[in-house]
């Protein structure tokens, strides 16, 4: 059989890629003249930049790609090659109605450098007349609401994040529209997967130890336990998402310590992941990586096992399409398996007892989407949890 891709759904739009430091986006050179009935819509990333292959790329991706119709090169923009949003398309969205196709936008993208540049960047492209105003991360919280609630005519999308009071209780704001994810529910697929491949011990690795982060680890543990209770889980973090040397070397360790399933939650740090993953099994090592975020076979198609796929992508696009067509609402939406918001990349790898392990997987999914399976959200929810394989 073959494995059914999880992934999800929601709203967004933009691009463009200018620092706040660099050059005011104003600046930045389009690839072309729009039509003058196109929707700027702005998208501010967070710290870990362009080219990160996981959160930020796959906000990316639905602003540029999915939504505007172009491709980003050279700091300018050119229409898209021919296929190039098709093969941009994971399966379970292709032949999707609505069809995902470019809608009447222009990208403007802020990239920001450090946390100080969040508030402004935003402001930014208020200034410049962005219809909507998309906000990638949740370290970017603060500084939406700031803005949000200076700019009342403006439309905001946050994601990652709810707007917090000054006690971290959730407030909304009739301009903002937030989009979160049960990223332990795809995460639990993914440590399922790696009980069902490894031989005894696996890792995780995350990059800031925070809440957020958090859930990845709990359901990624939770669903290794449930496929191989006896295995080990070797858990460490590198305190940031930009620094690719940081996660390679922490994968490095792992993998000297005898895990031979590494799952990572740290950005660009992941990519050193898959990078020392791929080495070992250069020099004759039995190991697999598992991506995050976006799917990153793309980085080493040997070693790549799967990817914990977030639809930021699908996110950004459809709130950039509802401000396209002049329907855009705020709303608090938290997607997960049921709304196919989280979920594994197709299993591109070869290894002993896939079929059978791919339909064990899926008979999990199935059990969460309806409810029969609650997965921690926390580490200390862990002791508690049990599920049957």
């Amino acid at each position: 059989m073959s494995f059914r891709p999880v992934l999800f759904s929601l709203a967004a739009a933009l691009a463009l890629t200018a620092c706040r430091k660099e050059a005011p986006a104003s600046a930045s050179p389009t690839g072309g003249v729009p039509p003058a009935s196109a929707k700027k819509v702005g998208l501010v990333i967070d710290v870990g930049g362009r080219g990160d292959h996981s959160f930020n790329d796959s906000a990316l991706r639905g602003l540029e790609t999915w939504a505007a119709g172009k491709a980003f090169s050279a700091n300018r923009y050119a229409p898209l090659p021919a296929g190039a949003l098709e093969s941009s398309l994971p399966p379970e969205l292709r032949g999707r109605t609505p069809p995902i196709q470019p809608v009447s936008v222009e990208p403007v993208v802020l990239s920001s450098k450090a946390q100080e540049d969040y508030e402004p960047n935003l402001q930014l492209l208020v200034d410049q007349g962005a219809e909507l105003v998309i906000a990638t991360g949740f370290m970017l919280e603060n500084a939406t609401e700031t803005v949000a609630r200076r700019n009342t005519a403006a439309r905001f999308l946050l994601i990652d994040s709810t707007l917090l009071d000054p006690s971290g209780k959730p407030v909304t704001l009739p301009n903002v529209r937030t989009v979160v994810f049960r990223e332990e529910e795809g995460s639990f697929l993914a440590g399922a997967l790696a009980g069902l491949v490894t031989k005894g011990t696996v890792g995780f690795v995350g990059g800031m130890e925070i809440p957020l982060v958090k859930k990845f680890e709990a359901g990624f543990r939770a669903g290794l336990a449930t496929t191989h209770p006896g295995a080990r889980a070797l858990v460490t973090y590198t305190g940031n998402f930009d620094d690719v040397a940081a996660g390679k070397q922490v994968a490095s360790d792992l993998l000297a310590k005898g895990a031979d399933v590494l799952f990572h939650a740290a950005g660009s740090d992941g990519v050193g992941v898959i990078q020392a993953v791929k080495e070992a099994r250069a020099g004759g090592a039995v190991a697999w990586a598992i991506g995050v975020d976006s799917d990153q076979h793309h980085l080493a198609p040997e070693a790549v096992l799967t990817s914990m796929v977030k639809r930021v992508d699908l996110a950004v696009y459809e709130a950039s399409r509802d401000v396209a067509a002049g329907r855009f609402t705020a709303a608090d939406t938290a997607l997960g398996l049921a709304e196919q918001g989280v979920g594994l990349a197709e299993v591109r790898a070869d290894f002993p007892g896939k079929v059978a392990a791919l339909e064990k997987v899926e008979a999990l999914r199935t059990r969460i989407v309806a409810g029969e399976l609650k997965i921690p959200a926390t580490v200390e929810a862990l002791a508690a949890f049990k599920a049957q394989p």
